[in-house]
């Protein structure tokens, strides 16, 4: 016999936080660093989803430079999404361990294609023992017409390179660009074999982006999903290659023996190598089977998102702040952090999410609109847009059968069988320029939150939140009202 649960369910909309006595004098005390994973930290608690119509490397890159994350989907072939990891961790580098090199026999076509393929200014020519014999930089091949001459004719030789020993600090790597006016730095051994390569820019942006997250070894952090089919292994293990910090274990209901089993494989395969998030679930007891199966954080979520329709479609779900609060008890009593994942709408929600204890939120319909996302810009009646859907929507799920081709009985499936069991549907977002800029905006809107109620860190948000329900007329009074927008 079905039962009622002895609570309601709350959204963001149906609380508002009090405000309290604070002694913070200024938005810049507060600080926004927050647990990603267990192991993860984030100066940003802001995770772009991992969506085909919002992260991919572009906005991980950003996510990253911003201090928070990006997880890039699972929804392209293996071999590319590691690929989309290789980029976001050869984006910025301290040291490039392993830096593109070619051989002195290429062709000035081949060279050119692989610096255009990774979006690189140059190429360290090497012999087949691994040996520095040159550089070739665009410069050097940019008015070149012969494209079958060979690499070697055009390189600058060794012996009129500046290049520096395995343990330089970063001080001196500074002092050496700033003496030589170089762009790029060559590490060797004594035996002059390549052992990695240090460039100006990444310095530069090293500067530039203070608040990045970023790993030991100074590259951007980035995060990659993977479904819980047995072939998602190989995938895992390409992503980790590639060097992916988190795998996320993405499926629209977590709490379930297949992804419990995934958890539990990628763990026996890895071990401690990567982090793994799990989910989604949207009660206490979804949280605790993850967690005990291996998961390093949950994400909390089922049917919020703005493309989702699980909840009409299956009638099932938690509204979200509700399934925050009830997973959060469970997470901090196992110490796990939790991911609200879904029905962020504005920079509040961010807020709300957080005091209900979460420790990051993902967001997926306020990135989609930017420059960052995957897709291109469209009109509709002089206006910009840009597409977003949920990934169980009917066209996401063709279009993930004929690319992947993951079984051929469901790959020719019609659109008229897929509308039956879809729980997405498309949409347009409006074009909102940068993902800089919306991160800056949620980041600043969280500051201020924190600043209501006094908290300078996300635990003391946690802390001091005490939430108000409020009726339909408080929540009109809430938004702007009663007169003409302009």
């Amino acid at each position: 016999m079905a039962k009622i649960l002895d609570y309601v369910g709350l959204s963001f909309d149906d609380v508002l936080l009090v405000p309290k006595r604070s002694s913070i004098r200024s938005r810049k005390e507060v600080i926004t660093r927050s647990r990603f994973t267990k192991r993860i930290w984030l100066n940003i608690p802001i995770v772009s989803a991992a969506m085909d119509t919002v992260t991919e490397s572009k906005m991980a890159i950003t996510m990253a430079r911003e201090g928070g994350i990006g997880v890039i989907h699972r929804f392209m072939s293996p071999l590319r999404q590691a690929e989309e990891v290789s980029k976001v961790k050869r984006a910025e580098n301290i040291v490039i361990e392993k830096p593109l090199t070619i051989s002195p026999e290429a062709t000035i076509a081949e060279a050119k294609k692989l610096m255009s393929q990774h979006g690189i200014s140059g190429l360290l020519v090497v012999d087949s023992g691994n040996r520095l014999l040159g550089i070739l930089t665009r410069r050097d091949v940019i008015f070149e017409d012969n494209d079958g001459k060979l690499v070697k004719d055009c390189m600058t030789p060794r012996n009129r390179m500046i290049v520096a020993s395995p343990g330089i600090t970063i001080e001196e790597a500074r002092e050496i660009f700033r003496e030589n006016k170089i762009e790029k730095l060559p590490i060797v051994d004594d035996e002059g074999r390549l052992k990695g390569l240090i460039t100006s820019i990444d310095l530069i942006k090293r500067g530039t982006y203070p608040n990045a997250s970023r790993d030991e070894k100074g590259r951007l952090l980035v995060a990659a999903a993977i479904g819980v089919k047995e072939q998602e292994l190989e995938r895992a293990k390409l992503l980790i290659d590639a060097g992916a910090d988190v795998l996320v274990i993405d499926v629209a209901h977590g709490h379930s023996e297949m992804c419990i089993n995934m958890i539990r494989k990628v763990r026996t395969l890895y071990g401690d190598q990567v982090d793994v998030v799990a989910g989604n679930v949207a009660t206490p007891e979804g949280v605790e089977d993850l967690a005990a199966a291996g998961a390093d954080a949950v994400k909390v979520g089922i049917g919020p998102g703005s493309v989702c329709t699980t909840r009409v479609v299956a009638g099932v779900g938690v509204p979200q702040l509700t399934a925050i609060m009830k997973c959060a008890e469970a997470a901090e009593r196992i110490g796990v952090p939790i991911i609200a994942d879904g029905g962020i709408k504005e920079s509040g929600d961010v807020v709300k999410a957080l005091a209900a204890g979460a420790s990051t939120v993902m967001i997926g319909r306020l990135l989609a609109g930017t420059d960052e996302s995957p897709g291109t810009i469209v009109v509709r009646n002089g206006r910009r847009y840009k597409i977003y859907r949920g990934m169980a929507s009917m066209y996401a799920m063709l279009g993930r059968e004929f690319r992947l081709g993951e079984n051929e009985a469901e790959a020719f499936l019609d659109a008229s069988e897929y509308s039956y069991y879809a729980e997405g549907i498309e949409a347009y977002v409006p074009y909102t320029g940068s993902a800089s800029d919306v991160v800056k905006r949620l980041v600043a809107g969280l500051r201020s939150g924190m600043s209501y109620l006094g908290a300078r860190t996300i635990d003391e948000l946690k802390r001091n939140a005490a939430f108000i329900r409020i009726t339909s007329f408080g929540y009109r009074e809430s938004i702007p009202h009663d007169v003409e927008m302009m």
